[in-house]
This record gives structure tokens, C-alpha cells and sequence, in this order.
């Protein structure tokens, strides 16, 4: 194909309606049919980027392989479309502001005043034809944050304004909108949509198709209400109705039409349809479970699940893969102790540990550990979590005193994890951590080694602590076996006891590369594991 087609998402009425899912969903229809396709977020905060937002204001940090922290809709992008994202897919408000006011200060804009247009606009339509000139993908979708009329996102609409005239024929605005089932009159009200699209036009953009969320089927009355007052054909007014899980949403979005909608526009060929054979497989071993497994995530964030996006997303494919519907429970650390962690984790298969910052709710993390390891029941610890397992191992088994993390207590009398050499000299905190893909070296014969089926692999990373290999032979002789390393600088990034049902921490985030094709190793052997 030779010009790269461009396509936006925007939003309306209200937020959370899964602009993420629509994207990915598009995304997933075209990559089907054989064209090359990436994804991009714009975010209108002015944070530089999410690595610095609690997970309670923002959900996860999505790690790409190149390092950048991201927003988590860029692993919803990755999960549907197997397709690594990189920095390029993820620009806020502040980096692209950081951006304008460097080149201001170096001169670049040769005295000019700064302001909004053309400066600011200019940088986000560079930052938005990049990745298709850059690495040639046929179709680049871009979902814009917030909502329309947001003072925030003004400066993106008007980006995209302008692209339309720029690009021609190879732009397309797709906005998402919601209409609201009012009980009291039985009714489905379109004025919702009707005003966002207003507020849309009222800032030079008029959409090419609607996509309606809705909890209730749309008549072909209210579809052409839609259409006459929003100034698009019927075609182009697609319903999004509520689903189970949203890997129905590119099957749902194949029965509108959604692909073929987007593909007639362009003047492109919508035949052979979109081949979802491996994504409709997937989707019946999830509906059609009919046994459960349940599994534990402690955590201090438990209140929003959202933070722990990925790791959710990944238990669902492998709860998939092995058969079994996946019946999670959020435990908070800060509330397990040594008297009610029994009942905490009664009727439970599994537990998983996960990541964090800081002190709180570590002591009740290292609880769940103890409890695993005396318990024989299959535990997985992630980054904090691995972690956690090393103390209370070093602690419980090894019997060494003053035990703990330099990050939780800085002159403890043995620190089995330091803070990284690298990270010494470091102040700031945005961006500075380990971040990336980084290589792994497996210890031949070990479990994990057995579960990737190689003795080298690659993860990714965010952390600034690590093991500490002062005290890496005590651990071996003790029977806590690091059987992962990375080959250029020894850091230990994966433990194991052998002996244990099954008991794995790892010092990377394996959640950010399941996908539904590929569901992560680790989490299918540790589901397979609390099944058995």
C-alpha cells in the first residue's frame, strides 16, 4: 500500500468507554486482513510520562521493549495485535511541551514567539506521522485521551483538524460515544452523542463513523436518528454493546462491519474478510470453561485493579490455555498477618506476589511468601515480589538477623537487596530506573529452564533494586537456586526452589508479553500448577 492510512479515535460524553479496546479491536480487524498496523496513544496530561503517577491516579506503567514507561492501553494494543510497542507509541501534553521548549531554548525557532499554533500542533502531528514514515505501517491508529471538550485535549482535536486537510483521503475520525438506557421511560437516549459530536464539529472535525456504546441492542430507528444528525451514512453508526470480556469486542466489531466501513472509505479492496480463526479459538476455551481456578494476587493497590492490568490480562490467557475459567481474588498486604492470612488464602490454588514501591504492605507481602513456602502451594513473585521471597527466605530459612531491603530499611544489618550500582548516583526519579528488555541466561536442567524450553531469553524490566550477590552462595547452599542471570552483569533475575511444588520469583514483569496468541510460559506453568 503506498501512502500510510491514518485514523483516529476520539471520545465523548463520558470517559472509561474503552477507546483503548475499539483501537485495539480496528487494529486486530486490519492486522487480519494482512496489513501492517500500529497503534498510538496521546495522553493530555503534562506529566513527561506515567513512570512517576501512582497507580492509583493512572493504573499500571506499561513497560515497551525499548524502555519507555507507558500508558496501559498500549498492552491492551499489544495483547490484541502480538505486536511490540515502542516510546513512539506513547506522547503526553508534557513531552510534547518539553520537546517545543528545548528547541525554543536552543534557538530553533529563531525568535519567534511559541504558542500553541503552529508550534504546539506542529509537534504532536510530527510525533503522529512518525511511526508511519518512519517504520512504514499501512495503517497508524491514533486514540486520543480524554474527552472532547476537555480544555486538555483542545490542542490534539485541533492537531487532527488540521492532518485532515494535510492527509486527504487518508485520514479517517472515528468517535466513540455512549448512549444512555434511561429505565424510567424504557428508552435509549441519543442527545448524549448527538451534543458530543456538536462539540466536535463546533472544533472543525466532523467524524466519518460513530461507534455507540451501549448496555441494550440500538433499533434501526435510533441508528438513523444517529446518522441524520450527526452527518454520517447508516453504515457508519456501529453499536458497541456491552460483552463478557473484551476480547468479544473484535468479534463484535467484525459482525458491524466496523473493518469493512473504514476499508470502503479508504477505497480499499474488503475482500478476503478478517481471518480470526486462532482469536475465535481463543475466545471459546474462555467462554466455554466450565471449571475454575482460583488464584490470589496480594498487592497494595488492590483497590483499583487497574494497576495490576497486565497481570490480570496474562492469568486470563493462561487460565484460558489450561481450560479453566480464573476466579481472582485482590488480597491487600497491608492487612495480611501471621493470624489471618489462613483465611485469606482458604479455597486458593495459587497466590502471585506483585510489584510495587516502598515500604507499605511489605511486611505482609513477605506473610504470603512464608505462608507459600511452608504451605507447599505454588507461588509466583514479581519484581517486588521476588523480592519479598529472598527476605523471608533469608530470614525463616537461612536464619540470618536484621534481614531486609536497603529500599524498606537503609542500614540493615543484612541486605539481601541493594540498590543497584547504576543507581547510586541517581536523584531524579522519571525514567531512571532499569528499564527494557534485558537478556536472561537459564540454568540448564532448572524448572524455569524446562517451562521457556531455552537457556536464553529476553524480559523486560523496571526496577532499581536488585538481589544482592554478597549473599548469593549462602542462598545456594541453602536451597533458594538463582537459575536466572543476566550474562553481561550476574544480576540475579530468577529464583526457585526445586523442591517446592512450584515456586518461582523473577526480578522482571514476564506480564507485559502475554498475549492472547502467546500467552506467557510462566503464568500458564503457575495456573497449571494450582490446577494440579
Amino acid at each position: 500500500m503506498p501512502d500510510t492510512k491514518y485514523i483516529f479515535v476520539t471520545g465523548g460524553v463520558t470517559s472509561s468507554l474503552g477507546k483503548g479496546i475499539i483501537s485495539a479491536s480496528l487494529g486486530k480487524l486490519l492486522q487480519s486482513r494482512g496489513y501492517k498496523v500500529t497503534i498510538q496513544k496521546l495522553d493530555p496530561y503534562i506529566n513527561v510520562d506515567p513512570g512517576t503517577l501512582n497507580p492509583y491516579e493512572h493504573g499500571e506503567c506499561y513497560v515497551t521493549v525499548d524502555g519507555a514507561e507507558t500508558d496501559l492501553d498500549l498492552g491492551h494494543y499489544e495483547r490484541f495485535l502480538n505486536v511490540p510497542t515502542t516510546q513512539a507509541n506513547n506522547v503526553t501534553t508534557g513531552r510534547i511541551y518539553q520537546t517545543v521548549i528545548n528547541k525554543e531554548r536552543k534557538g530553533d525557532y529563531l525568535g519567534k514567539t511559541v504558542q500553541i499554533i503552529p508550534h504546539i500542533t506542529d509537534e504532536i502531528k510530527r510525533n503522529i506521522k512518525l511511526l508511519g514514515s518512519k517504520h512504514k505501517f499501512d495503517f497508524v491508529i491514533t486514540e486520543i485521551g480524554g474527552t472532547v471538550g476537555d480544555i486538555e485535549s483542545l490542542p490534539y482535536i485541533e492537531s487532527v483538524r488540521q492532518l485532515r486537510w494535510e492527509l486527504g483521503k487518508n485520514c479517517q475520525v472515528i468517535h466513540l460515544t455512549y448512549v444512555p438506557y434511561l429505565a424510567a421511560s424504557g428508552e435509549l437516549k441519543t442527545k448524549p452523542t448527538q451534543h458530543s459530536v456538536k462539540a466536535l464539529l463546533e472544533e472543525g472535525v466532523q467524524p466519518d463513523i460513530l461507534v455507540l456504546r451501549t448496555e441494550r441492542e440500538l433499533t434501526p430507528d435510533i441508528r438513523r436518528k444517529v446518522a441524520l444528525f450527526c452527518n454520517v451514512d447508516i453504515q457508519s453508526v456501529i453499536q458497541s454493546i456491552d460483552v463478557k470480556t473484551i476480547y468479544e469486542v473484535p468479534l463484535k466489531m467484525q459482525e458491524e462491519g466496523l473493518d469493512v466501513t473504514v476499508l470502503r472509505k479508504f477505497g480499499l479492496p474488503i475482500e478476503p474478510k478478517a481471518d480470526l480463526t486462532e482469536w475465535t479459538a481463543f475466545v471459546d476455551m474462555l467462554k466455554n470453561a466450565t471449571e475454575t481456578v482460583n488464584i490470589g494476587l496480594v498487592g497494595k493497590y488492590v483497590e483499583l485493579a487497574d494497576a495490576y492490568k497486565s497481570i490480570i490480562e496474562a492469568l486470563i490467557h493462561a487460565s484460558a490455555y489450561n481450560r479453566r475459567k480464573l476466579s481472582l481474588k485482590l488480597i491487600h498486604s497491608e492487612k495480611i498477618d501471621e493470624h489471618n492470612i489462613s483465611k485469606e488464602f482458604e479455597g486458593l490454588s495459587g497466590i502471585i506476589v506483585a510489584p510495587g514501591f516502598g515500604h507499605r504492605g511489605i511486611e505482609g507481602k513477605i506473610q504470603a511468601v512464608k505462608y507459600c513456602r511452608e504451605n507447599n502451594l505454588p507461588f509466583f513473585g514479581i519484581c517486588l515480589g521476588m523480592q519479598c521471597a529472598v527476605i523471608e527466605y533469608a530470614r525463616n530459612v537461612l536464619h540470618l538477623q536484621g534481614v531486609n531491603s536497603t529500599e524498606m530499611e537503609y542500614n540493615c544489618a543484612n541486605p539481601v537487596i541493594d540498590l543497584m550500582e547504576e543507581q547510586k548516583t541517581i536523584s531524579q526519579m522519571g525514567g531512571t530506573m532499569r528499564l527494557g528488555a534485558y537478556d536472561c541466561s537459564l540454568k540448564t536442567g532448572s524448572n524455569v529452564e524446562a517451562i521457556y524450553g531455552s537457556t536464553s531469553i529476553s524480559e523486560r524490566h523496571r526496577h532499581r533494586y536488585e538481589f544482592n550477590n554478597k549473599y548469593l552462595s549462602l542462598f545456594e547452599e541453602g536451597g533458594m537456586k538463582p537459575v536466572g542471570t543476566n550474562p553481561d552483569t550476574n544480576l540475579v533475575e530468577i529464583v526457585e526452589i526445586p523442591e517446592h511444588r512450584w515456586f518461582v520469583g523473577v526480578q522482571f514483569h514476564p506480564e507485559y508479553r502475554s498475549t492472547v496468541v502467546n500467552p506467557h510460559p510462566l503464568f500458564v506453568a503457575f495456573v497449571k500448577a494450582a490446577i494440579s
